[in-house]
C-alpha cells in the first residue's frame, strides 16, 4: 500500500565537523566527445569530459555552496585518476570513493549526426562502479550527512549496485537523513517492468523524487503532468519535482501543485541539465530555502547548464545563478 504524504519535509540541521552535508551515490564516467559530426569509427579527435548523473549532481551542489561528497568505486586506471582530480577541483569529498587497483572506470563516447542529434556509445559493463555492493556503503557517513542523492541509473547497471543503492536509501532514512531520488530511466539498461517496480519502490523510500515528464509517463502509465506527479507523490515522498524541460517544473509538495516556469536561455546542449537541477535544488534546501524557492533557483541553474557543451563545464556557480535571476526580474 502506498505510504501517506510525509508532513512536512524536515531538513536535518547541519552536523558538527567538516563532513559532507550531501552524499551522492552512483556511477561516474569519463566522456569522449567527437569534435566533428559522423560515425564513431570515423572520428579523429575527441574532447575529454565527464559524466555520471549523480557525480554531475554532486558537482552542481558544490558549486551552489553545499558541502558534498561522492560514494562510488573507480578503477585504478588513468580515467579513475581523472575523476579524482575532477572531484577534488570541485570541492567534492572523495573519502567515500573506493579505488579498485585492477578495476576499470566506465567510459562513454558522444557522436553527432546531422538531423539525428547525439548518439552515445558506452563502455561500462563490469566497471568498478557496476560492482558496487551494500558492503561498500559507509553507514556512519550516511548518518552524519543531511541528504543522500541516488538515481535509477545506479540501480540499472547491475543487481549488486541496485542492492547497494537500496541499502543506502534505507540506511539514510533510518538515520533521519533526507533521501533524494532521480529515476533517470535508461531503457537500454533494463526491462521496463523491472525498472517500473524498482523506481516506484524507491520513491517510497525517498523524501524527494525528481523525475522528468517523459520517463514519468513511461514509468507510471499516466499522461498529464499532474497525474504523473500525483502517482509518485502517492508513494510517500514529501516533494516531487517533475522536470518538464522548456515547460519548467511541476512541484508537488505534500500534494499541493505549483508550476514553476522555465528560465529562458539560448540552449545548445541539454546534457546534464536535470542533474544540475537535482544538485542545485538539494543545495538550496539545505541552505534554508523553502521548497518552492529552492526549485526556482534550481530551474535557473539547470537552464544555464544548457548554454554550453558537456555535462560538467557549463554547471553554474551560485553567483552566476543569482546574477541570472536578478537579470530576469
Amino acid at each position: 500500500m502506498p505510504a501517506p504524504f510525509r508532513t512536512p519535509l524536515t531538513v536535518p540541521a547541519r552536523a558538527t565537523g567538516a563532513g559532507p552535508d550531501i552524499l551522492a551515490l552512483g556511477e561516474p564516467l569519463v566522456e569522449f566527445s567527437a569534435d566533428s559530426d559522423g560515425a564513431l569509427e570515423d572520428a579523429v579527435r575527441f574532447t575529454l569530459g565527464y559524466g555520471g548523473d549523480t557525480s554531475n549532481a554532486a558537482i552542481a551542489a558544490s558549486r551552489s555552496g553545499a558541502r558534498t561528497g561522492y560514494l562510488t568505486r573507480i578503477g585504478g586506471d588513468a580515467f579513475g585518476a581523472l575523476l579524482l582530480d575532477l572531484w577534488t577541483r570541485n570541492g567534492v569529498d572523495i573519502s567515500g570513493v573506493i579505488q579498485v587497483p585492477d578495476g576499470d572506470t566506465g567510459l562513454y563516447f558522444i557522436t553527432r549526426h546531422a538531423g539525428e542529434g547525439h548518439r552515445f556509445t558506452y563502455r561500462r559493463a563490469g566497471s568498478a562502479a557496476a560492482r558496487l555492493t551494500p558492503a561498500d556503503i559507509p553507514e556512519e557517513a550516511l548518518a552524519r550527512a543531511r541528504l543522500l542523492h541516488v538515481s535509477g541509473i545506479t540501480q540499472a547497471v547491475s543487481a549488486s549496485a541496485c542492492d547497494a543503492a537500496l541499502h543506502a536509501m534505507r540506511t539514510a532514512r533510518a538515520a533521519g537523513t533526507l533521501v533524494s531520488y532521480d529515476p533517470n530511466h535508461r531503457p537500454a539498461l533494463w526491462p521496463l517492468e523491472r525498472a517500473r517496480a524498482t523506481v516506484l519502490h524507491s520513491a517510497s523510500l525517498a523524501d524527494i523524487v525528481l523525475p522528468n515528464l517523459e520517463e514519468g509517463r513511461l514509468l507510471t502509465g499516466e499522461e498529464s503532468p499532474e497525474a504523473v506527479a500525483e502517482c509518485f507523490a502517492r508513494r510517500g515522498p514529501a516533494v516531487v519535482a517533475l522536470k518538464m524541460g522548456a515547460e519548467g517544473v511541476l512541484l508537488s509538495e505534500r500534494g499541493r501543485l505549483t508550476r514553476i516556469p522555465a528560465h529562458p536561455v539560448r540552449a545548445v546542449d541539454a546534457t546534464g541539465a536535470g542533474d544540475t537541477f537535482d544538485g542545485a535544488f538539494a543545495a538550496r534546501l539545505l541552505a534554508g530555502d523553502t521548497v518552492e524557492d529552492a526549485a526556482r533557483y534550481a530551474v535557473v541553474a539547470a537552464a544555464l547548464t544548457t548554454t554550453g557543451h558537456g555535462a560538467v563545464g557549463p554547471i553554474p556557480n551560485r553567483a552566476a545563478v543569482e546574477k541570472a535571476r536578478a537579470a530576469a526580474v
